[in-house]
């Protein structure tokens, strides 16, 4: 049992799982901002050209009530979530590669060079391409 409760101990205090909790309760912190945003913002504006609010359209179809409004606001919720989302995913991942793609390229600049007749690639210090044996 104490075995069970130290792999429980470990796993709970792993940097990745403590990353994902944060992330959980900024998500639904979030997702309260973006709700605001729709109802009390975005769908009222909606809702000015069919002079009602926007959320509480509905229609009945055989005695079966349809809120549509409601659909189309929680849609709209997502669609938001998610675009912020992919927006904070792309700057993370090019913050994540800025420094990467430029020590690549000095690197690979200072160690090879095009041969200018068979476009081939050779060593910076070469004085004859090993391809088309030209001299450079």
């Amino acid at each position: 049992m104490s075995k069970f409760l130290n792999e429980f101990k470990e796993f709970a205090l792993r940097g990745n799982v403590l990353d994902l909790a944060v992330g959980v309760i900024i998500g639904g912190a979030f997702q309260g901002v973006v709700n605001s945003l729709v109802q009390d913002i975005i769908s009222p504006i909606i809702g000015l050209f069919a002079n009602k609010d926007f959320s509480n359209f509905v229609m009945t179809i055989g005695g079966v009530e349809l809120k549509y409004g409601s659909f189309v606001t929680a849609l709209i919720n997502f669609i938001i979530m998610a675009f912020v989302i992919f927006l904070i995913v792309k700057s993370m991942n090019k913050l994540a590669t800025l420094g990467k793609h430029s020590e690549v390229a000095v690197t690979e600049e200072q160690s090879t060079k095009v041969c200018p007749y068979c476009c081939s690639e050779i060593s910076i210090n070469a004085t004859r391409c090993p391809n088309c044996t030209s001299e450079l």
